[in-house]
């Protein structure tokens, strides 16, 4: 699959509704604030949303607020679950013509469930998202769009890079993939150090020898500063993954991230931790 060419499908002054201010909802909507667009803003906490009216945003009371008077629709919600409550709220006010980029990771299936239930003229296109909230700052995300991609790209392209996936749905799909070999690929790491533990070898040399195999790409982001990955939402998307299909390992791998997300001081840490979790450093 290869990125996108830029075709515009949006108008310069087409209003934008985001919706989900969470740690990657906001990175991104910050890329639209010196855009040409006028913003709306929403967030569950309105307390979010104060810094993006400071900067020229107008910010919603509601879901059906934000997205009244909109051309382009965005989610960025945390699950399958907030993004239905959120669409209950906003399906009876879309207007024809609007366009719905739903970018949270919730799966295929919910991807489905809500074309069926979106009003006759409204386009939905699934665009969720690669990397995590250093690459949203710097709008240098990978959206993967499935659906009509073309009807929404030029706003996405201020995220990052598009590249269209097929049919609405496979851009949800995909992710799930991508997700699921992001975390499984860090909880091994986790296990092989905690297998050097077990055999006395040093860290550093253990991380080393690692970088330089068949989990180099894994070992910088089982060891990440400063990024955001929620444990609940990577048990999340492991449960996701397992839904789809019987993944044995990934299974297991889903427990590690299960059993950190109960635990109050990990939930909602980057899953960087799962490292000392798995090591049993911090119990």
């Amino acid at each position: 699959m290869l990125p996108s060419r830029a075709r515009p499908s949006v108008g310069a002054m087409d209003k934008i509704a985001f919706l989900g201010l969470g740690h990657m909802g906001a990175a991104m909507a910050r890329q639209l604030l010196d855009t040409d667009h006028p913003l709306t803003v929403w967030n569950r906490t309105a307390a979010r949303t104060e810094p993006f009216t400071a900067r020229g945003a107008t910010a919603a009371a509601s879901p059906a607020d934000a997205v009244r008077d909109a051309d382009v629709v965005i989610t960025m919600l945390a699950d399958a679950p907030a993004v239905h409550g959120v669409a209950e709220e906003l399906l009876p006010v879309l207007r024809p013509g609007v366009r719905w980029a739903e970018m949270s990771t919730i799966g295929p299936r919910a991807v489905r469930d809500l074309a069926a239930r979106v009003p006759q003229g409204v386009t939905l296109v699934d665009a969720p998202v690669m990397g995590s909230t250093d690459k949203a700052e710097a709008g240098q995300l990978g959206i993967l769009a499935g659906g009509d991609a073309a009807s929404v790209e030029t706003v996405l392209a201020h995220f990052g890079t598009v590249t269209p996936t097929g049919p609405l749905g496979s851009a949800a799909a995909l992710k799930l993939v991508v997700n699921a070999s992001l975390l499984g690929g860090v909880a091994l790491v986790a296990e092989a150090l905690a297998l050097g533990d077990a055999l006395g070898l040093p860290e550093e040399t253990v991380r080393r020898t690692l970088e330089s195999g068949a989990l180099g790409g894994a070992v910088p982001r089982a060891f990440a500063e400063g990024l955001h990955f929620d444990m609940a939402l990577a048990r999340k998307d492991t449960e996701l993954a397992t839904d789809a299909v019987a993944l044995p390992v990934m299974a297991a791998i889903r427990e590690h991230y299960a059993a950190a997300a109960q635990r109050p001081e990990t939930a909602h840490e980057d899953i960087a931790r799962i490292v000392a979790h798995i090591r049993r450093q911090d119990t």
